[in-house]
């Protein structure tokens, strides 16, 4: 029997297809949904269920409808798409310059939802190939909602790794600036002027909060530090990742270094600009690679990383770095001993380190918290003295260490915020250029 009549045997194109539906109920881990074999059954035996009722069949020699034959075709790719997203991948846009020079802002690229396990959405009525706006409203409707579930993926979240997940401080959003941290402007200019002045607010669930891009450098159960710029993970300095880049100082000789030498290190002469005061460059983004090549250069003289000690430069304050207590002294290059908590775990709760943990407690656990005037801590009304976390957490930073608002800004990031891991870059535009300079050719197709 030749492919062509197993492809026009119906018996063996039933089983195909049921072999497959069964491999994703295994998958799905719900056994309800076995009952799908009777409509494939129906589909390629019976037909006695019109399952494409849309569809018009046409009698020999009868003229087509267009219009039903585009309804057809929108709705076979709504269904698909809507399937690839959810359980494969998802096409993601960098929005900011956080993770240069690893991504860019205007990459645009396809995020696996396979490498850490899809995570079933929560919020399932949404309007297809939107996230959460659609025309300046929301493009979703919170009157269904389920609990976490995340399907077996290849393998775990990993330190180095780049993460997508939905930003944890995006429960609540300034309709005004929609892109801003309300907690953080809660925190320097009160509740109230926050709302008078970028509200009305609105409250968006888990799998609805916006998405964002970094790199993983602590997973569940490490001890973190930052020194000098530098991550140091259970009392080891991390690898200095390629991408990963800081503001320094560029002193020189008198002499401007020459354009053409800044483009061969990666770095954009439009973007660097020369004091004769210094004299040299009071700016410019590096990484080693890029430094290294700026030391060839015969007008280089000496080059120091802006690094930010405590009391922190503005306008990072103590109310911008967490855990937002001025007697933790830290700053985004001086961070840390933090713990980051493990399911399963416990911690011992006292009014030092309760800062650290009070979000996981409530926000992204459910508890309700409250602190007595004389320190006790009651959590759903009992008091205690310890917490065992729920989920596991992360630390995310971005590779353009001194431009990037991350977990040394709002904390951790949930197990149950992850939505993949960037793959492949298919597109990559400059919107600072015209078309087709703005076209970043050797970026396409280009594996992350």
């Amino acid at each position: 029997m030749s492919l062509k009549d197993i492809y026009h045997n119906k018996w063996a194109r039933m089983g195909f297809w049921s072999l497959l539906y069964v491999l994703w109920v295994i998958w799905l881990g719900n056994y309800w949904w076995l009952f799908g074999l009777v409509v494939i059954f129906d589909v390629f035996i019976t037909r006695k269920v019109k399952w494409a009722f849309w569809k018009k069949e046409y009698k020999e020699g009868e003229k087509r409808n267009v219009w039903l034959d585009w309804l057809d075709a929108i709705i076979f790719a709504v269904i698909v798409v809507t399937f690839i997203n959810i359980f494969f991948f998802q096409a993601f846009k960098i929005p900011s310059s956080s993770m240069e020079s690893t991504l860019y802002t205007g990459d645009h690229l396809f995020v696996s939802k396979l490498a850490y396990g899809p995570k079933l959405p929560q919020t399932p009525l949404t309007i297809p190939f939107t996230h959460n706006v659609f025309m300046g409203k929301e493009s979703y409707s919170t009157l269904i909602q389920r609990d976490y579930k995340r399907l077996k993926g290849f393998r775990e979240v990993r330190r180095g790794d780049c993460v997508v997940f939905n930003f944890p401080n995006g429960d609540t959003v300034l309709t005004r600036y929609p892109a801003e941290d309300y907690y953080n402007w809660v925190r320097n200019a009160g509740k109230g002027f926050a709302i008078e002045h970028g509200g009305p607010l609105k409250v968006r669930p888990t799998d609805k909060k916006d998405h964002y891009v970094k790199r993983c450098v602590a997973v569940a159960g490490d001890s973190l530090e930052v020194r000098d710029g530098l991550v140091w993970i259970n009392g080891e300095q991390q690898e200095v990742y390629p991408g990963v880049q800081l503001d320094y100082t560029v002193v020189t000789n008198g002499q401007r270094i020459n354009s053409r030498t800044l483009s061969a290190a990666g770095i954009d002469p439009d973007y660097v600009s020369f004091d004769e005061t210094l004299p040299g460059y009071r700016s410019m983004v590096l990484t080693s690679s890029m430094l290294d090549e700026l030391k060839k250069c015969p007008a280089f003289v000496s080059a120091e990383p802006q690094l930010d000690a405590y009391p922190p430069d503005y306008p990072d304050s103590y109310l911008s770095i967490f855990p937002f207590v001025e007697e933790y002294r830290w700053t985004r290059d001086f961070f840390g001993p933090l713990w980051i908590p493990a399911k399963g775990a416990a911690v011992t709760l006292d009014s030092s380190n309760l800062p650290l943990y009070s979000r996981i407690i409530t926000a992204y656990e459910g508890n309700d918290l409250e602190v007595g005037s004389d320190g006790r801590i009651f959590i759903n009304g009992e008091e205690t003295s310890s917490y065992t976390f729920k989920q596991d957490y992360y630390f995310m930073m971005g590779d353009n260490r001194h431009n990037s608002l991350d977990s040394r800004y709002w904390g951790f990031v949930p197990e149950d915020h992850i939505v993949g891991r960037p793959s492949l870059i298919w597109l990559s535009t400059d919107a600072g250029k015209k078309f087709p300079k703005n076209i970043r050719w050797g970026r396409f197709f280009k594996f992350v």
